[in-house]
């Protein structure tokens, strides 16, 4: 599965590609950001190493890495990123599972931007024929709950290094 470039009525995304390092270091580059996830923004050189990595692909075959820069309507510049790890279920259903995240710069949150890209996002996986969607929230990240919500994503009580399990069962 290859990350296409796809819209909603105000956002456009657009795979991810390498030169997107140095706006996207902007984008990012908020140590709020970081607080539920830890870690520190990245600087565009590193940025820059991590989105070669990332566009290169997932090292296994049989996972996919699709990497998403999100725009507000026709602007150039970017306002976050989506993402999707997909890979075979484990257990006798199989089938595919989707790991997505998302993340909105710091000056466009509380837009329903992160909503509206994720709903997207969901979609599209869908319309390829996954069948899971399954993200990862810190229990005390209240954005990011709303948004799996708002994505049809359902709470579950397993937690994976502290953060909260969400998922969807996308059907067939």
């Amino acid at each position: 599965m290859v990350a296409q470039p796809f819209a909603t009525h105000r956002l456009r995304l657009r795979p991810l590609q390498v030169d997107d390092a140095a706006t996207m270091a902007d984008v990012l580059g908020d140590p709020a950001l970081h607080v539920f996830t830890g870690g520190a923004p990245l600087s565009a050189d590193d940025l820059r190493v991590r989105y070669e990595r990332l566009v290169a692909g997932s090292p296994d075959p049989d996972v996919g890495w699709l990497n998403w820069v999100v725009r507000l309507g026709s602007a150039r510049e970017p306002v976050g990123t989506v993402q999707a790890t997909v890979g075979r279920a484990a257990g006798p259903a199989g089938g595919l599972t989707a790991e997505i995240a998302w993340v909105v710069g710091t000056p466009w949150q509380g837009r329903g931007i992160a909503t509206e890209a994720a709903q997207a996002l969901v979609g599209w996986l869908r319309e390829r024929g996954i069948g899971r969607v399954v993200a990862h929230v810190h229990p005390d990240h209240t954005a990011s709950a709303s948004v799996a919500a708002a994505a049809g994503l359902e709470r579950t009580d397993v937690l994976n290094d502290g953060e909260v399990r969400w998922q969807r069962d996308l059907g067939p």
